[in-house]
C-alpha cells in the first residue's frame, strides 16, 4: 500500500511538472535560492559541529554541566540534555538530527529519543526574531511575545508527551555511566562529519526545491479560496508560508495567530526533512507529526489569549 501510495505520488508529481515546466522552473530556483541564502548559512556549521561534539564525546561534557537543571525537569538521562539545547536553540531539524544520532550512537534508548523527538525539534531564536519579528511582521515589540509562546509551548506540551513514554529514563540512567569519548583522530572526525553534515543539508535543498515546485504551480492552478491560499500553500513551507501570511489582507490579528501556529508546526517540508534526519533511527513520523500538531494548537490557544484578550 504505502509503495502504491509512492509511486502515484510521484507520477502525480511528474505529470505536473511535465505540464508547467515555467512553475516548475520558478519554484526550483525560488526553493533553491531559499536554502542558499538562508539555510546552507545557517545550519551546515551546526550540522558539523553538533556532529563533531558527539562523535568526539564534547556533547557528554555540555549534558553533564546542563544535567543538573534539565534531567529533572524533563525527567531524562543526561545524554539527552544535549538534544534538549540543541531542539531549543539550533533550529530544524537539529533536534531530529542529534535525537536520531544519539539513538545509533546507544547513548539513548529508542523510546526515550521518541519523547525528546515530541518536543526536542523547534524554531531556534533567532529565526523567530530575525526572519518572523523583524523581517516579517516588522516589529520589535513582538518578539518576547512570540519567543515565549514558541518555546514555552514546547516545554508544556513535554509535561504531557512523557506520560505516553516510560517514565524511568531519568531514574535508571543517572547512575549508569556515559559512554567513552570516540578514539579516532580529529581530523577523521571532521572528515566525517563534514560529509555527513553536507549529505543532510543537501537533503534539506532537495525537499525545500519540491516543496517549493509544489507551491508554484498550485499559485498558478485558476481555483481561488480561501482555505488553498490562506491554510494549504503556508502549510507546505515554513519560511515562504511565513512571507504569504504576513503579505496577506488578513488582520494582523489573525496574521499573528496563523504565523505562530504554523512556526510551532513547522510545515510539511519540515515533517518531510525531519523523516529523513530520523530515517534508519527507529523513530517514527507519524507519532511526531500528531505530537507537533498538538503542540501547535497549544502555543495558537496562548497566542489566542494574548493577541485577542490581552492586548
Amino acid at each position: 500500500m504505502k509503495g502504491k501510495a509512492t509511486s502515484f505520488v510521484s507520477m502525480l508529481f511528474l505529470i505536473l511538472i511535465l505540464f508547467c515546466p515555467e512553475q516548475a522552473l520558478q519554484g526550483a530556483c525560488k526553493g533553491i535560492l531559499l536554502w542558499f541564502r538562508q539555510v546552507l548559512p545557517a545550519l551546515l556549521p551546526f550540522f558539523i559541529t553538533s556532529g563533531m561534539l558527539v562523535c568526539s564525546g564534547a556533547a557528554e561534557y555540555l549534558s553533564r554541566l546542563t544535567s543538573p537543571i534539565l534531567c529533572p525537569l524533563f525527567r531524562v538521562s543526561p545524554p539527552a540534555c544535549y538534544v534538549i539545547l540543541t531542539g531549543f536553540l539550533c533550529g530544524y531539524p537539529m533536534g531530529s538530527r542529534t535525537a536520531a544520532d544519539l539513538v545509533k550512537e546507544k547513548k539513548i534508548s529508542e523510546q526515550e529519543g521518541g519523547y525528546l523527538l515530541s518536543f526536542c525539534n523547534n524554531t531556534s531564536p533567532a529565526f523567530i526574531i530575525n526572519y518572523i519579528a523583524l523581517q516579517n511582521l516588522h516589529s520589535e515589540t513582538l518578539i518576547l511575545p512570540f519567543l515565549l509562546m514558541l518555546l514555552g509551548g514546547p516545554v508544556l506540551c513535554s509535561f504531557l508527551f512523557r506520560r505516553f513514554y516510560q517514565k524511568d529514563n531519568y531514574q535508571s540512567t543517572q547512575r549508569n555511566s556515559l559512554p567513552a569519548c570516540s578514539s579516532a583522530s580529529a581530523g577523521t572526525i571532521l572528515e566525517d562529519c563534514i560529509y555527513s553534515g553536507i549529505e543532510n543539508i543537501v537533503k534539506i535543498g532537495a525537499y525545500m526545491m519540491l516543496f517549493s515546485i509544489l507551491i508554484s504551480i498550485i499559485q498558478a492552478l485558476p481555483a481561488d479560496f480561501y482555505l488553498l491560499h490562506y491554510l494549504l500553500l503556508p502549510s507546505l513551507e515554513m519560511t515562504t508560508g511565513i512571507t504569504m501570511i504576513c503579505n496577506s489582507s488578513l488582520s494582523l490579528n489573525l496574521q499573528y495567530l496563523m504565523v505562530v501556529f504554523l512556526t510551532s508546526f513547522g510545515g510539511w517540508c519540515c515533517i518531510a526533512q525531519t523523516s529523513s534526519m530520523i530515517h534508519g533511527s527507529g523513530l517514527k513520523t507519524v507519532p511526531y507529526i500528531v505530537q507537533k500538531l498538538i503542540t501547535a494548537l497549544v502555543t495558537s490557544f496562548f497566542a489566542f489569549l494574548y493577541f485577542y484578550l490581552i492586548l
